[in-house]
């Protein structure tokens, strides 16, 4: 019965987060209402609400599934957004993966499944 989910993350600078999100990442810039953003690539969308406070971005983060993990992984390494711990690895619960930080300190998680 669930269909989909869409993250909500925490956004510092409406125009920094932006241009991250549209530059470096992909994705296509739908709306702001009050600085609440609305950004997505193919068929996710992301939402990000204006926030003060710079440690409350430090602390959430969301995971995304994806199709041809290495494809995105080489896209994105030579831009510089890859979280330092986040390489694309293999992980026990059978995903490959990779982790980034956006301009704000949010983690974002770009997984695949490992077929076996």
């Amino acid at each position: 019965m669930l269909k989909s989910a869409v993250p909500v993350l925490a956004s510092l600078n409406e125009q920094e987060t932006i241009s991250f999100y549209t530059q470096k990442l992909g994705f296509t810039f739908y709306s702001s209402w009050e600085g609440y953003l609305i950004l997505g690539r193919d068929k996710i969308i992301l939402h990000l609400w204006p926030c003060k406070d710079p440690e409350i971005p430090k602390a959430t983060g969301c995971y995304i599934n994806v199709t041809d993990v290495d494809k995105l992984y080489a896209e994105l390494e030579p831009l510089g957004v890859i979280h330092p711990n986040g390489k694309l690895q293999e992980m026990p619960w059978k995903m490959k993966q990779f982790s980034i930080l956006d301009n704000n300190g949010n983690i974002i998680h770009f997984g695949e499944e490992i077929n076996d």
